[in-house]
């Protein structure tokens, strides 16, 4: 039954405290009120903007604010789990100053690119680093209800993965983006690919197309088309746009995942008059059947933000046996991420996971 399906990862019995690299915007609004409804600890904080860390550190009684990443290094060594929330670019310099086998969760994406995700792989391999990289609408609990319905075969054999969005994003919120040359698939729908991955695994073979749009003209691209090629059963595609000026009537922000015997429909409620957001919602019908609401507990922003978490420190307790967006795993991800920018020049380009 749909209503006893898993909806989110168990919590660690014995928790190590949290020291978080970066304290910006999603660690005040994700983060921090996450770990807290998880009763996780933070003990420390460092930034390179000291008010910042000074600011998080007072807003949210972490005692510990220290002057670096190599402080607060020296000062946690393996006993703590750090949480590096900084860009993508800043990823693997952070990641040398870190204590060989530590723990910890790497905001997404993982590097700018193909190339930075390898280094920063690279690192975590040769430093033995327990490291995930926080895709987190995968450990949503509509996400994590959708995955274990397929797993059980309660939709028969998975035919369909469609994910559509008609939005209206206020793009002027995000004015670090007009410099990027890769702004739609590498900062908003690299979570869609990585959960229809999660869903379904690797494609083949992809065919994207992300464009810009006069309607924000100072972002690369703001529009964007995928199909995933899992050969002749399996149809996976993506369409979205951003710039939808027509109110809130005809907006739309699902994915449908459809099988032989039955269909679910998931409501991504974040995108809906961002940053306010609406509920997530999941939708289940049986083939010939009424369509049935499944009550979720809690949705992808906070909740998914606990499970990252949560599966970080249990792996690094021997709890969990694997880390389910760990940096093997999530290296994946940015594998399909660079085939679809390929693709706009060679289409139907084949993932490169060497």
């Amino acid at each position: 039954m749909m209503t006893d399906l898993t909806q989110s990862w168990p919590a660690p019995s014995a928790p190590k405290p949290i020291v978080i690299i970066g304290a910006g915007g999603i660690v005040r609004d994700a983060h921090m009120p996450a770990y807290a409804k998880a009763g996780l600890t933070v003990t420390g904080v460092t930034d390179l903007d000291a008010e910042r860390a000074n600011s998080l550190a007072s807003d949210h009684n972490i005692p510990n604010v220290y002057a670096s990443v190599q402080d607060a290094a020296a000062a946690g060594g393996t006993d703590v789990v750090y949480d590096i929330a900084v860009p993508p670019h800043a990823i693997a310099p952070i990641l040398r100053d870190l204590p060989d086998g530590a723990a910890m969760l790497i905001q997404k994406p993982m590097g700018a690119d193909l190339v930075q995700a390898r280094e920063i792989r690279q690192i975590c391999r040769d430093k033995g680093l327990k490291a995930a990289v926080n895709f987190q609408l995968r450990f949503s609990p509509m996400m994590m209800a959708a995955r274990g319905a397929i797993a059980s075969g309660l939709i028969g054999e998975l035919l369909e993965i469609e994910v559509h969005l008609n939005i209206f994003t206020p793009w002027t919120l995000f004015p670090f983006l007009i410099p990027m040359e890769r702004v739609e698939i590498a900062v908003h729908s690299i979570h869609y690919l990585d959960t229809i991955r999660a869903l379904a695994g690797n494609p083949d073979a992809v065919f994207a197309r992300s464009m810009r749009d006069p309607r924000a003209a100072d972002f690369a691209q703001t529009r964007t088309s995928v199909i995933l090629d899992y050969g002749d059963t399996l149809r996976g595609t993506m369409s979205i746009n951003h710039n939808h000026q027509a109110g809130r009537k005809f907006q739309s922000a699902w994915f449908r995942v459809e099988g032989t015997t039955g269909v679910m429909m998931i409501k991504l409620g974040v995108c809906f008059d961002y940053p306010n957001g609406e509920a997530d919602e999941l939708w289940f019908c049986k083939n010939g059947g009424d369509w049935e609401q499944i009550a979720l507990e809690g949705g992808w922003f906070i909740e998914s933000f606990m499970g990252t978490m949560r599966n970080v420190q249990r792996f690094d307790a021997g709890e969990d046996n694997h880390l389910f967006a760990g940096v093997e795993d999530a290296y994946q991800t940015m594998a399909l991420v660079e085939a679809c920018f390929d693709s706009m020049k060679t289409p139907g380009t084949p993932l490169n996971l060497g």
